[in-house]
């Protein structure tokens, strides 16, 4: 997985840094399958700003978050994301179940006994 810790009027240290690619490890215990990911962290007055980015086969997924406080937003924001992706893997799962329930029974291949 690539990841892209971008701040706009904010400078990355690394505790903030360290703090999203800890946050981030939950996510991967839920699907591992993600190819890049883009965070964007902002400041402004009184307000902090966090966005996210996800690629996954098939699907770009994004969200964002706003709060006081810088940390209580990337929290939100890994929360947000965490929800999107546990929805994404069921869709999947669901998809590729409902493929083989329609698969016929009486069009399957016999084995032939010689």
């Amino acid at each position: 997985m690539n990841l892209s810790i971008s701040g706009h009027q904010l400078d990355i240290t690394p505790a903030i840094r360290e703090y999203v690619t800890t946050k981030l490890a939950r996510v991967l215990r839920h699907f591992d399958h993600i190819i890049d990911t883009q965070v964007i962290l902002s400041a402004a007055k009184l307000r902090h700003n966090a966005d996210i980015t996800v690629h996954v086969p098939g699907k770009d997924l994004h969200c964002e978050a706003t709060d006081e406080n810088l940390y209580a937003a990337i929290d939100a924001l890994i929360d947000k994301l965490d929800r999107q992706i546990i929805k994404y893997k069921d869709q999947i799962q669901n998809h590729a179940a409902a493929a083989i329930k329609r698969f016929p029974i009486d069009e399957a291949p016999l084995e032939s006994g010689a």
